[in-house]
């Protein structure tokens, strides 16, 4: 990881060049240095949690180890978000899978 030495923030390769992410500074790759410079790929969308209102949760995992309060039914599609600190379980985001009711379960 390279930092920028106008603003610090970290910098991104772009072609022969590492360029700041926040003021568009840019520095030449040293060739030399070049085999300790890692470059990944985006992510894809695919891995990608939704726990917003609107997500679309069918074809996720289902968990049949609750029960909707609305309904009753014992069935739901579900998510996990990490929503408090690293030491924190997680959240489990569910939604109903006959009448899409919603709720969330901390551990």
């Amino acid at each position: 990881m390279q930092f920028c030495d106008e603003c610090g923030s970290m910098m991104h390769a772009d072609g022969d060049e590492m360029v700041c992410s926040e003021c568009g500074a840019t520095v030449s790759k040293d060739q030399d240095r070049a085999a300790e410079f890692v470059s990944t790929t985006e992510q894809s969308d695919d891995d990608v949690i939704e726990s917003e209102e609107g997500a679309n949760f069918e074809g996720k995992p289902t968990a049949s180890d609750v029960t909707c309060e609305d309904c009753g039914h014992g069935e739901a599609w579900y998510t996990i978000k990490q929503t408090g600190s690293a030491d924190e379980p997680p959240t489990r985001f569910f939604k109903c899978k006959q009448c899409g009711n919603r709720w969330r379960e901390y551990n």
